[in-house]
């Protein structure tokens, strides 16, 4: 099913993780439900710094409903690494971008491949 949007509440949020983890980097993986990305799941056993977060894939959630991941750049670069695109395809169809300094606009979301997409922000 294609993504429909994300909710503004959860972009907020994730926004919000970005910014209390800065100069960290976070990453979180997505679930939707009926085409619109809604929730993020922590993964425990996750390793993040200043230049990387790297979630266990053992860890990973079984769940049919995840969409993808997100997680920020501390530096503003809303362009995924060469690290994201190998990470991508392993967690999902859509990826978000969150950037320094985590307000509206400073996000951007990718396919698995890492094209660029459209993503409507929906209430």
């Amino acid at each position: 099913m294609k993504c429909r949007g994300i909710r503004q509440e959860l972009l907020d949020l994730l926004l919000a993780i970005g910014a209390s983890n800065d100069p960290n980097e976070f990453v979180a993986l997505l679930r939707e439900r009926d085409g619109v990305i809604e929730e993020c799941d922590l993964v425990p056993g996750t390793v993040t710094n200043e230049d990387s977060a790297s979630v266990l894939l053992d860890m990973m959630p079984l769940d049919i409903h995840r969409a993808g991941s997100a997680h920020s750049h501390p530096n503003g670069v809303l362009e995924p690494s060469d690290a994201d695109l190998s990470f991508f395809p392993r967690t999902g169809r859509y990826h978000l971008i969150i950037g320094w300094p985590y307000e509206d606009g400073d996000w951007a979301c990718f396919t698995a491949d890492g094209a660029p997409h459209e993503l409507e922000v929906l209430p």
